[in-house]
């Protein structure tokens, strides 16, 4: 299984919805299943670039242990 790095994901969803290529011309090249680019591409369009944006989230040592110490 071929992992894409967010950057990749947008690219691939850029190119379909530029209008020049169909989901099966960049399956086929990228070697993956078309379904991975239509969720690609429906994700792009509902959130625009941040659908690939990584969210991290850090918490502090003392409120983990806050956490922990509630539970």
């Amino acid at each position: 299984m071929v992992k894409f790095t967010s950057e990749e994901k947008l690219q691939v969803a850029l190119r379909y919805t530029e209008g020049n290529e169909s989901f099966g011309d960049i399956a086929k090249e990228l070697g993956i299943d078309r379904k991975n680019i239509q969720i690609w591409v429906r994700q792009y369009k509902y959130h625009g670039e941040e659908a690939f944006r990584k969210r991290y989230t850090n918490y502090t040592v003392q409120f983990k242990l806050d956490v922990l110490n509630f539970m």
